[in-house]
């Protein structure tokens, strides 16, 4: 396991009912097949060397002994393997036939894991010649050469680096309590399900979303695999189902009603599984619950104690990484849009209410910050029933105001049919510059912040001598890298873009023209997604253009956002962010769709390297503006809220982050 990521398989071999030794040739073959590929762990169908649909055979001394011979086989041929196997056989215990899942590697038996739920009811008549494990007593069987323990309880197999996984068998997952529940909270990072499930109209449909489902609930990586083609059609079909998700996100899935083996293959990230357990409190509280009410504080852990060979290749991620983990899938675009939007203006909403605010004050840059936070008032107001002209759009022209983003921020309100005020700060910050002694040639930090805060300024006071409240419009990309102006625009008195990442803001922008305005707003807030991000604190070129470029200052904004996610959703250290990076910017198979026409073609691996050292210096750096924001609405996983989901202190030390990246 390297970077957290384990290779799994789930394979459909051909089958003929009760030929074992053509079964075993076949799952032979899909294991040499695996095993070249680098997976780590391979499943196959249940009872995938009889074949499942044998019936009143299961009774046959003949099949039963076959079949052990079989695994014996199987057994040999993985002598010199690292691959682990997980086939499904019948097993004998004293009085008792047995469903099984039997797990091998380097020609050991390591565990054999019986089915729980036996199904017995439509087509399905399990009970007729298998027992359950709950009517097994801890017991010691000799089988295929090997003494091997049987128990009723969950089996934890933990392999030599540390990744734990369990078996559950086909309708243990229907169950309303199937194992894989236990399993999970006994530590299990991936459950791997033998299964045999008939098609019917619906049902594959219903089975992915039990899967994806079971996958969410438990944090783990599920690997299904049941059987297709060769399995006997006498009453029913089957169409054969290789499935394999990873919290709930399908990451692989086969070809369905194939006459042909099918094997899917897939890199299951378990350091995000278990970051996601360890911040998860309701979870940790269930595994508590379960060790000792259910399980009586004991469950089996069986350590696979073989170390990987020499054969074992560098790490090379084969799974495509999503280089904008903000943005939700075209499908889902509007929905998810409408929903975001949604949870921004019922929180100003509330707000307004709770303070009986009758007006709202809002800087407009003609910007996309200012922009989104203007319509989420605009919209707030129209669901309260309360007139327009009772939110106050202020543009402040300054040094570096263009004429682009000043008549795209005077149209926009005019279209909206808000208050507008124009207050101009150049005189104000010439009489600061003096004050202070500053040198207005100097465009240093003075220079720049001192313009900010006058806006804050301004809008402040007007807030109080109107009765209501200022609106912020910095978001989370901004917040991350702590580019605002301490008790500059970093202030407000309500934040509605807190934890809106800057690539997703074009977004929602673009969903509210497309069907929330009228068309004059929809011309302008088209323009505004195509303007260059900048705070304009620099006076305009020689041909009235935007200079100062925030995206040319501390990176671009999707490599951020990117950095952003995973650093803060799953823990991720530097070296692992840079690896997914390189895979969504650089080595990605697929076309990468650009969030902004101003957005590079493509990114080289020196870029990355570049602008992930600056997100973990800024981050650490400027930490203290983000512990005394404003409130504001959490609508995604990720927040920077110091009241809610990240608390860090301003001066923790940013050594070993640095130096990690800085050593890429």
């Amino acid at each position: 396991m390297k970077y957290g990521f384990i290779k799994v398989a789930s394979a459909i071999p051909a089958v003929k009912v009760g030929d074992v030794i053509f079964n075993t040739q076949q799952i032979e073959e899909q294991i040499a097949l695996a095993e070249g590929k680098g997976v780590e762990i391979i499943t196959f169908p249940e009872l995938s060397i009889t074949g499942y649909s044998c019936q009143d055979l299961f009774r046959q001394q003949m099949l039963l002994e076959s079949s052990e011979q079989a695994v014996m086989m199987l057994l040999d041929f993985t002598r010199k393997l690292d691959i682990i196997s997980i086939v499904g056989a019948p097993v004998i215990a004293g009085d008792l036939l047995l469903n099984c899942g039997i797990v091998i590697q380097h020609g050991q038996i390591l565990g054999i894991v019986p089915k729980t739920y036996l199904p017995n009811y439509s087509e399905f008549y399990e009970k007729r010649w298998f027992a359950s494990a709950q009517d097994l007593r801890d017991c010691e069987v000799r089988y295929a050469g090997h003494k091997v323990k049987l128990t009723p309880d969950v089996q934890i197999f933990q392999t030599f680096d540390g990744v734990q996984f369990g078996v559950e068998i086909c309708e243990d997952v229907w169950a309303p309590a199937p194992p894989s529940n236990k399993l999970a909270l006994a530590g299990a990072d991936l459950i791997f399900n033998l299964s045999a499930s008939d098609e019917l109209i619906g049902k594959h449909h219903y089975l992915k979303s039990l899967l994806s489902q079971q996958s969410a609930r438990t944090m783990t990586g599920y690997i299904y695999s049941s059987c297709g083609f060769g399995e006997s059609t006498q009453d029913v079909v089957y169409g054969g189902n290789a499935l394999i998700y990873e919290n709930g996100v399908l990451l692989s899935q086969s070809e369905r009603f194939s006459v042909e083996p099918q094997m899917v293959i897939s890199q299951i990230d378990v350091e995000k599984l278990r970051s996601e357990r360890r911040t998860n409190s309701t979870y940790v509280n269930a595994q508590r619950n379960i060790k000792y009410s259910v399980l009586g504080g004991q469950f089996n852990i069986r350590n696979i104690e073989a170390e990987p060979t020499e054969n074992e290749r560098d790490f090379v991620l084969e799974r495509e990484v999503n280089p904008h983990p903000f943005i939700p899938t075209s499908s889902d675009m509007n929905a998810s849009c409408e929903e975001i939007f949604n949870i921004q203006l019922m929180g100003l909403a509330k707000r307004i209410v709770h303070t009986h605010a009758k007006t709202v004050v809002i800087g407009i840059s003609g910007g996309l910050d200012s922009t989104l936070a203007l319509l989420v008032c605009v919209k707030a107001f129209d669901k309260l029933k309360m007139n327009r002209k009772g939110i106050v759009g202020v543009t402040m022209p300054g040094f570096g105001t263009t004429d682009r983003t000043y008549n795209n921020a005077i149209s926009l309100m005019q279209s909206l049919g808000i208050t507008i005020k124009e207050i101009s700060i150049a005189k104000a910050v010439t009489q600061h510059f003096e004050d202070i002694g500053q040198d207005a040639s100097v465009h240093d930090v003075t220079y720049e912040n001192s313009q900010a805060r006058e806006r804050t300024q301004i809008l402040m006071d007007l807030a109080n001598k109107m009765g209501g409240m200022v609106i912020g419009t910095g978001d989370l990309s901004e917040l991350a890298l702590g580019w605002a102006t301490y008790n500059g625009d970093h202030m407000s008195m309500y934040g509605v873009n807190a934890s809106i990442p800057k690539t997703l803001i074009r977004h929602l922008v673009n969903h509210v023209a497309e069907s929330g305005v009228d068309e004059q707003s929809r011309i302008t807030l088209r323009d505004i997604i195509d303007t260059p991000i900048s705070p304009e604190l620099i006076p305009a070129d020689e041909n009235g253009n935007i200079k100062q470029k925030t995206e040319d200052l501390v990176g671009p904004y999707e490599l951020h956002d990117f950095f952003l996610y995973y650093f803060l959703r799953f823990g991720f250290r530097p070296s692992k962010i840079y690896m997914l990076a390189k895979k969504a910017f650089v080595d990605s198979e697929l076309e990468r769709v650009k969030i902004s026409d101003n957005d590079p073609d493509s990114y080289d691996e020196e870029t990355i390297k570049k602008w992930l050292k600056t997100f973990v210096r800024r981050f650490f750096n400027q930490q203290f503006k983000r512990s005394c924001l404003p409130d504001g609405p959490k609508v995604g996983s990720v927040s920077l809220s110091p009241r809610g989901d990240w608390r860090m202190p301003s001066d923790a030390a940013s050594a070993i982050w640095l130096q990690e990246a800085e050593n890429l």
